[in-house]
């Protein structure tokens, strides 16, 4: 390996593909744009509510050249920004890569250099930050951050979508990694985060910090994790922070040998770690444990009346990311998965450590969902509205016609629901036949202060047209669209987004 891609270490590097693999992650409405570009005005079908006033942001992997390991997972490809800004009923469209390492070097290069999912050691050079940026776009102190939760934040303009540069807070971030879904305190702007696998690839050392909305470190706690586990999600109360470690593992030797960075391993519980939000120490941290299950993404957090920790979920009896199988390559088949929005009840001062179906879990959702959203405003509080992504074949979805344009191999969710938590009510919007949906955000009616009353914003495949669309949905009528916005473009499967109101940037 050398530290720059130089001619002679691109003479021994195998000749670099002229097209993408034919693979379903390289196929169908998954084949890579590599689009950058501004679209003024959006064709609208229907209306744009006039209050709405704000720009959704979301990142897509969307690799800029044919991978460098044939059978690349499509995350693992450059992160692509997108802004949709959203003004007196018009919407306007802004794309641009965020400029890491790996891509500025890669188009040097004219060709991909980055091997394995986070495997440093099937690399074609070397490189000090690896990151690829696609998993989060969040906005915090006048910027933008785009995350992966292998690296520190890169940090792009609100506006322009410029990558500024690697973004470590001024210096104060102390870990090599940094959370893809830090949590927002509504009442104050403190952003809640974390990092694994934090002294780098394998080690168990998580790094937990608060930052202030100034963007200055009010706090870092350094812990040690039970197993070297995935912890993509997390959650937030008003005292304690939850972390639910995904019994997908990692071994150093098994990096150094070329494998992959990820291993299901069913001997491994589900350990959910509990620690105090303010004044913590490494050692009052409490490794709960519940049975062998997939957690997906968070919700939300609250403590009751009884100072229980209530935290809401998504969870799956099998191993979710069957791509990366156990040790024996043991995987479920994809269409067996099924996850629901399932709430466990945690006791914090509690010495027994074993959680059981019985006494901790309800399920409040039987529904196959995932990217579960809420209103951002009662975040670490007790709330009553969720959204998610809702897989229902008995909607009418026409699989068999969007089956040889789909690209990923599956389909996967098909409308989007909502849940009242207390009624256990669930509403449904279905964009189409031939439509399937990605993670929402939800924004809030101008004016009003009760939760979940605005709208929802997703966007739609469409694969009968392969192209793009975002739905807007009014949460007092959830049935139906109130405005479709037409892309003139297709956009890969993203991984997360967020709603930033025009109101919120200029405070």
């Amino acid at each position: 390996m050398s530290s720059t891609p130089s001619s002679s270490d691109a003479a021994a590097l195998p000749t670099a593909a002229s097209h993408y693999p034919a693979r379903p992650q390289f196929s169908g409405f998954m084949k890579p744009t590599g689009v950058e570009g501004d679209v003024g005005t959006l064709e609208v079908y229907g209306a744009i509510p006039a209050g709405i006033d704000g720009t959704f942001y979301r990142v897509m992997p969307d690799p800029q050249f044919p991978p460098f390991i044939d059978n690349d997972p499509w995350f693992n490809g450059d992160g692509s920004i997108s802004a949709f800004k959203i003004k007196d009923g018009r919407a306007s469209f802004k794309q641009r890569y965020v400029r890491t390492e790996k891509f500025t070097r890669e188009r040097e290069a004219k060709r991909a250099l980055l091997g394995k999912y986070r495997n440093k050691h099937t690399d074609a050079v070397e490189f000090k930050v690896r990151t690829t940026a696609n998993t989060n776009v969040v906005h915090f102190n006048g910027q933008l951050l785009a995350l992966k939760e292998d690296a520190p934040p890169y940090a792009l303009d609100p506006d322009t979508l410029e990558t500024i540069g690697l973004h470590t807070f001024d210096g104060q971030l102390p870990s090599m990694t940094f959370t893809a879904h830090p949590k927002f305190d509504p009442a104050t702007g403190e952003m809640v985060c974390f990092g694994y696998e934090a002294k780098g690839d394998g080690t168990p050392d998580i790094c937990y910090h608060r930052i202030g909305a100034d963007g200055k470190f009010l706090e870092t706690v350094w812990l040690i994790s039970p197993v070297v586990a995935m912890i993509h999600d997390f959650a937030v109360t008003e005292n304690w922070v939850v972390f639910p470690l995904i019994p997908q593992v990692c071994d150093l030797e098994r990096l150094k040998q070329g494998g992959e960075h990820w291993q299901w391993s069913p001997e491994t519980p589900f350990f959910v770690g509990v620690l105090p939000r303010v004044g913590a120490k490494p050692s009052d941290v409490k490794w709960f444990r519940y049975p062998n299950c997939f957690p997906s993404h968070s919700c939300n957090a609250f403590e009751d009346a009884a100072g229980n920790i209530v935290f809401d979920l998504g969870l799956c009896d099998k191993n979710l990311f069957f791509w990366w199988p156990d040790a024996k390559g043991n995987a479920p088949a994809p269409e067996t998965l099924h996850t629901k929005l399932t709430r466990f009840t945690i006791d914090p001062r509690s010495e027994d450590l074993e959680l059981t179906e019985a006494a901790n879990v309800t399920v409040l959702q039987t529904g196959n969902s995932e990217f579960y959203r809420l209103d951002d405003r009662f975040a670490t509080q007790s709330y009553r509205h969720a959204f998610f992504d809702l897989m229902d074949p008995a909607l009418g979805t026409d699989f068999r016609a969007i089956g040889p344009q789909l690209g990923g191999g599956y389909p996967l969710y098909n409308s989007l629901g909502h849940l009242d938590i207390v009624t256990g009510e669930t509403e449904v919007y279905y964009p189409g036949n031939t439509h399937m949906v990605q993670e929402p955000v939800f924004i809030p009616r101008r004016g009003s202060t009760v939760e979940g009353d605005g709208y929802l914003l997703a966007l739609v495949n469409n694969y009968a047209s392969m192209s793009s669309e975002l739905h807007l949905v009014d949460t007092k009528d959830f049935g139906k669209a109130v405005a479709v916005i037409m892309l003139p473009l297709r956009l890969r499967h993203g991984l997360h987004g967020n709603w930033v109101d025009a109101a919120d940037v200029a405070k």
